[in-house]
């Protein structure tokens, strides 16, 4: 049966890695996100709080200063306590001059046209506020506290590097963490496929060990429960096969035996009429060749099917002995009317054809060998046997078409 085309697909194994790394990224970003988040809302209200009581604190301390001389606005702001970075502006309503002022910290850095208009204007319409902004690439927290009394309002502003620098840091170490906790995750599931996998693995095992004819392979139990089911049912299988097999060779064995006492004397009786088969017409000698032909195949089936019965109950036994392998070569084709069929002997300096070997097996693979060539492939064109050393190959060769690769595995199997 032809085989799907292959296709690219993850094992169970390689599902459940996945299944653990990406569950565990899932998790993992999820976490880091809500971290992130609730740790940057924190720093920055954190921050905020700073920033708005160090913004009205400075703001007191201007109104406290300018409250009866405004005339040192400038000194006040240019020495106003604010942090690295940061900047502070005033700005004064025309109350005495008729003529608005900004006062800034550093004029040459930082003016009130740095500052968010937005901020600026609430605050000038007399709401203290705070906003967010950026100023040359920085974050910056903006504060604008109205001061009533003196028609002023003061605002400042403090950088949110430090905040930036800490969140970076923790978005960092949050990604570091998610590909390691990814890594040992996908780790992990791999460690448990191997654990779930492992009675799998014992049954492959145990299934192929019966498949090698072993037929008395069992699973051991598990201390788990839930694998309990999965051994027993396997067991339960190989005993009914186990059974079922043994039943056939039974079976086999019982024709077998039955078969070979009335074979025997069928043969017997071929035996008589064959001596006298001169004195019958050549018809019923061509009749009495074929049934001659024919009972002996049928004797050597029942032979071979007791063999093999004694085999798969390992009772077969082998009867050893010394045997010049070229002259019982030479002798068998003889007896089995292959005699015109060439033999040749080669062997080495150092070796014999002389071997301990089972004549009645060795007898039987030969035959077949010969009787095969001679039926399906126009007769055995030449026998080989050579001897190397210890071994011994015997090459039986014919003008046939040669065995089909798709039948090649199946030729050794039992009336192939």
């Amino acid at each position: 049966m032809a085989r799907p085309p292959l296709r690219f697909r993850l094992g169970l194994r390689g599902r459940m890695v996945t299944f653990f790394g990406l569950a565990a990224l899932a998790a993992a970003l999820a976490l880091s996100v809500v971290t992130y988040t609730s740790t940057r809302s924190y720093l920055l209200s954190q921050r905020t709080v700073v920033a708005k009581r160090q913004a009205f604190n400075n703001a007191q301390l201007v109104r406290t200063v300018i409250a009866g001389d405004r005339s040192n606005v400038a000194d006040v702001m240019t020495n106003i306590r604010s942090e690295r970075g940061g900047y502070a502006v005033l700005h004064l309503d025309a109350t005495e001059t008729n003529v608005e002022s900004f006062y800034a910290q550093e004029p040459l850095r930082f003016t009130q046209s740095n500052l968010p208009t937005q901020l600026v204007g609430r605050t000038l319409a007399g709401s203290s506020g705070r906003q967010r902004f950026t100023f040359n690439g920085q974050p910056y927290e903006g504060v604008g506290v109205a001061i009533p009394s003196l028609g002023a309002q003061y605002f400042e502003a403090f950088p949110l590097d430090d905040v930036e620098t800490t969140l970076r840091t923790i978005q960092t170490t949050l990604l570091a963490g998610v590909i390691l906790i990814t890594i040992a995750a996908g780790f992990l599931g791999f460690i448990m496929s191997r654990t779930a996998l492992r009675p799998l693995a014992r049954v492959t095992k145990a299934a192929n060990t019966i498949a090698t004819g072993r037929l008395d392979t069992r699973l051991d139990p598990e201390d788990d429960p839930d694998l309990d089911q999965l051994v027993d049912s396997f067991n339960d299988m190989a005993d009914a096969v186990q059974a079922r097999i043994e039943r056939e060779q039974r079976f086999a064995s019982d024709v077998s035996h039955e078969l070979r006492s009335p074979v025997t004397a069928l043969a017997a009786a071929v035996d008589v009429i064959v001596a006298r088969r001169d004195d019958f017409t050549e018809r019923n000698r061509q009749a009495i060749d074929i049934v001659a032909s024919q009972v002996k195949r049928f004797d050597r089936t029942v032979i071979d099917l007791l063999e093999l019965s004694r085999m798969d109950a390992g009772a077969s036994e082998s009867s050893l002995d010394d045997v010049d392998l070229a002259d019982f070569i030479g002798r068998v084709m003889n007896r089995y009317g292959f005699a015109t069929v060439p033999f040749e002997v080669s062997s080495t300096a150092s070796a014999t054809t002389t071997g301990l070997l089972d004549r009645r097996r060795i007898e039987r693979i030969i035959v077949n060998l010969l009787e095969n060539a001679r039926d399906h492939a126009g007769g055995a064109t030449r026998v080989t046997l050579h001897a190397r050393d210890e071994d011994f190959v015997i090459a039986i060769e014919d003008d046939g078409p040669g065995i089909a690769v798709s039948e090649r595995e199946r030729i050794f199997e039992r009336f192939a």
